[in-house]
């Protein structure tokens, strides 16, 4: 019983100590202390610090990784939070000027294009007595050269022919290939090729004798038929026949004026070949045109238009926006004679088209002014189309589906801004 005393004074003792220690009058212990140090900061890491971007990030963070980081780190906004829930996007940045890079750099340094070309197809690409090239591929060259160099002479025409075309462009021969090229998925997949908006859209037809009063393709079972070897007008002529079941003869020649030559020497009873080649070739080349006539049938669908070499975004750009700067010029109703007036006072589509305002030249790595160039020298699609297939020449082709979409045409450019 003496000893309860003691006993109740220990128990006091203890109590008064625990409330001491929970009241935070005691000196913190090392594990408390080590742990504020830890908070207030941290160690330096063994390795130097990897920046975070959402790609490298874990698709899920634990629960213990997440609360710790919103304890110790301070909330950064995310990219959504920058806009406004509902509103519009922050516009992208505008880009430096680019540089020049691959071909385009190529051709910039060398100072002239050098442009593979049909160079016997009237209406196409032809040397002229002059020794000037005429036709709508000619003029396409002429019209890269001169957002290039601001000098439509600066092209050095490289006449090919259809079985050597293709190797020209892979080996670096020449910078583009605007030689009246059939786009189509071998060419601009297995041969390495990248095709660019059509510059003509065609089809393939046959010429025959009038005196054979062909009007269906069974009217020619029996016959010879010339055609260029090589082209798609070639297969397509053996597919089509063979479909019918008719018997013919295919001649084959290497390039086109030996081909028409043995139509006038009456080695073949037709030819087959795009619809716009053949009008072309009737009425500047065969002795007796009139005795000609182009079948109504149609064989297949012969878009036409540049080819580059594959990867090569830049250079591909550059030929690709020049193409659609005629079509788009065109829809304005921006052509070589009022284009100074445009640029000085147009519209604000007008304006950045040319280069009055905005940076569209110079993102590609061209002067500012690259598409007023194209248009000045050289003119919107229907002027070039006019001047070399037109209803004033002597080919006097139909435009056809080569008009503005805005016509009932395929003509679609996309926008230039």
């Amino acid at each position: 019983m003496k000893r309860y005393p003691v006993l109740v004074i220990a128990i006091v003792a203890v109590i008064a100590f625990a409330i001491g220690v929970g009241c935070g009058s005691t000196v913190p212990t090392p594990t408390t202390s080590a742990q504020a140090t830890a908070t207030q900061a941290p160690a330096s890491p063994t390795t130097a610090p990897q920046p975070t971007t959402a790609a490298t990030q874990a698709p899920q963070a634990t629960a213990t990784t997440a609360a710790t980081s919103a304890a110790t780190s301070p909330a950064q906004p995310t990219a959504a939070a920058t806009n406004t829930p509902g509103g519009p996007t922050a516009p992208p940045p505008t880009s430096a000027a680019a540089v020049a890079q691959g071909r385009l750099k190529t051709v910039l340094d060398r100072g002239n294009l050098i442009c593979g070309v049909n160079g016997q197809l009237a209406g196409f690409s032809v040397l002229e007595a002059n020794g000037s090239y005429s036709g709508i591929d000619a003029e396409f060259c002429r019209a890269v050269a001169a957002a290039l160099f601001n000098d439509v002479s600066k092209v050095e025409y490289r006449p090919l022919t259809t079985q050597n075309r293709f190797a020209a462009l892979q080996s670096g021969e020449v910078d583009v290939l605007m030689r009246n090229t059939t786009f189509t998925t071998n060419r601009d997949t297995a041969v390495g090729l990248d095709f660019l908006p059509t510059t003509f859209f065609d089809g393939g037809g046959i010429l025959v004798e009038k005196s054979l009063n062909a009007t269906k393709l069974s009217d020619l079972a029996g016959a010879t038929i010339c055609v260029l070897a090589g082209t798609t007008n070639e297969q397509v002529l053996t597919d089509t026949f063979s479909a019918e079941n008719i018997q013919f003869t295919p001649l084959t020649f290497p390039e086109a004026n030996a081909l028409y030559a043995a139509l006038d020497d009456g080695r073949c009873d037709a030819a087959t070949s795009d619809k716009s080649q053949l009008a072309g070739q009737r009425a500047s080349v065969l002795k007796n045109p009139d005795n000609w006539v182009i079948m109504d049938v149609t064989l297949s669908k012969e878009p036409l238009g540049p080819a580059v070499l594959q990867n090569d975004a830049q250079w591909a750009d550059v030929v690709r926006w020049v193409v659609y700067a005629t079509w788009y010029a065109e829809e304005l109703g921006i052509t070589q004679a009022n284009v100074d007036a445009k640029l000085a006072n147009g519209s604000v589509n007008e304006k950045r088209f040319l280069g009055g305002t905005g940076s569209l030249g110079k993102d590609m790595g061209l002067p500012n002014d690259a598409f007023y160039r194209v248009i000045k020298l050289v003119g919107n699609y229907g002027e070039i189309f006019d001047r070399t297939l037109g209803p004033t020449t002597k080919f006097n082709v139909p435009r056809g589906l080569n008009t503005p979409y805005t016509q009932g045409g395929l003509q679609y450019s996309p926008p230039f801004r």
